[in-house]
């Protein structure tokens, strides 16, 4: 079963055991959803119910059954906060998930092995993949339909058209 991160519990909120938790998700609302969270402490993994959530500032507030104090809570400082993939939000057509796009194999829509994805920058307008070859600079791929031409998960394969201006 694969899991997938939505956050890290960076300390604690009050005496009453809640957690601080800085979401990872791209929408912390996503918590308000959920009934129960799997917490990885030291590759421990323990699923607890959600008894409330709430936000402060940039931070998700999570109190779940189980702990009841502050000492308890404190144990978990640093811990992932996970959820199933059943439990995930549901993709549309064309979306992926990052995870999944990490190590995949790049080709030109002309069949040139372009390298692999080693890193997704977050932008403001789209992302951008990160293509390492060996001895070559880094190739940056705008992850828009335009330059991104199919993308097979299962065959670990993208193929994308080089853009003028990206080499």
């Amino acid at each position: 079963m694969g899991y997938f991160e939505i956050g890290k519990i960076t300390g604690t909120h009050g005496i009453k055991g809640t957690f601080r938790v800085f979401p990872t998700t791209e929408d912390p609302l996503r918590f308000q959803a959920l009934k129960e969270v799997i917490i990885d402490s030291n590759g421990r993994k323990e699923t607890f119910k959600i008894k409330k959530v709430g936000f402060q500032k940039n931070m998700v507030l999570l109190t779940v059954e189980g702990i009841e104090d502050i000492n308890t809570a404190e144990k978990y400082k640093t811990a992932s906060i996970l959820i199933t993939e059943e439990n995930a939000i549901p993709l549309e057509e064309n979306e992926y998930y990052t995870r999944d796009l990490y190590d995949m194999n790049v080709v030109s829509d002309e069949g040139e092995e372009l390298g692999i994805i080693t890193d997704i920058l977050k932008t403001g307008a789209n992302d951008v993949y990160v293509v390492g070859c060996d001895g070559k600079k880094d190739l940056l791929l705008p992850a828009i339909k335009d330059c991104i031409l199919n993308v097979d998960i299962k065959g670990r394969k993208m193929t994308v058209r080089l853009l003028e201006g990206l080499r």
